[in-house]
């Protein structure tokens, strides 16, 4: 923690490296590719508006972010959103709120997981937002204070049961097992999935930080191009390796309607992991 630094000070910054999932059972399977991700100042929209020719807040651009893309997905304002989140599990008012998450390119974005880091006025990590979407059009927000024991110089570790349908391939009956290095001068966010047997699936990202500016922005869309399509494609190819390894179905619970956003709620089970 110490030697990866605070969180930037920017309004908002680039993080780039590979995405990794890797399932242990009941057959293996593994991928990575690269990706990159912007964190952003949920305070300072305005000024990340003007940081970049090629990159607009709420409008059309090479490069993109909209409020209405996340939260509740109505426009509204996602720091109030967070606040709200993070007030209903006891987490005080932040002072901070920066979530990581793929921007929009040419118009088009798709984010399986969006984090929200929380901060207190003295700079410490006070509760964690995951932001979970699936490719039904449903998402789910895990709030989990941070609470003593979790952070360490190693990270923070966290746990929750879960309670979202995300893959077809991967029954409710889960835990996941979070482990993260906030950003600073690296992101690292690794989600272990185990259910009543042992790990099932494990799912990295292991990012550095880049100041963001248009020449930057450039370079990443092409080394990276259409990265919202790349996501979506990899999810349903990886999908597609998996069907044909005979890996089981399990179909979309039927009290789950599409397109909508599942209560939020942590289902009492935080702890240290």
């Amino acid at each position: 923690m110490s030697e990866n630094g605070p969180p930037p000070e920017a309004a908002m910054t680039l993080y780039t490296g590979p995405v990794m999932h890797a399932r242990m059972k009941p057959k293996e399977h593994r991928f990575s590719y690269e990706v990159f991700s912007i964190l952003i100042d949920l305070d300072r929209l305005e000024e990340a508006d003007k940081l970049a020719p090629l990159f607009s807040i709420g409008r059309f651009n090479l490069a993109s972010f909209h409020p209405g893309d996340h939260g509740p997905r109505d426009g509204s304002d996602l720091r109030q959103h967070a606040d709200r989140l993070l007030a209903g599990e006891g987490v005080p008012r932040p002072d901070r709120v920066l979530l990581l998450c793929y921007p929009r390119i040419l118009g088009h974005v798709f984010n399986p997981l969006a984090v929200y880091y929380a901060y207190d006025p003295a700079g410490n990590l006070t509760g964690v937002i995951y932001e979970v979407r699936n490719t039904f059009g449903g998402m789910h927000h895990y709030v989990i204070p941070v609470h003593d024991g979790e952070l360490s110089e190693a990270g923070l570790r966290q746990q929750q049961e879960k309670l979202f349908y995300v893959s077809p391939f991967v029954s409710m009956e889960q835990t996941y097992r979070f482990r993260l290095l906030p950003p600073g001068e690296t992101v690292r966010i690794r989600i272990l999935e185990s259910d009543g047997e042992g790990p099932l699936l494990s799912a990295t990202f292991n990012a550095k930080m880049q100041p963001f500016t248009s020449t930057a922005l450039l370079k990443l869309c092409t080394k990276i191009p259409l990265l919202p399509l790349k996501v979506i494609f990899g999810i349903h190819w990886e999908a597609f390796k998996i069907w044909r390894k005979g890996v089981r179905f399990h179909p979309r619970p039927a009290g789950e309607p599409s397109g909508k956003i599942t209560p939020d709620r942590t289902g009492g089970s935080l702890k240290a992991g």
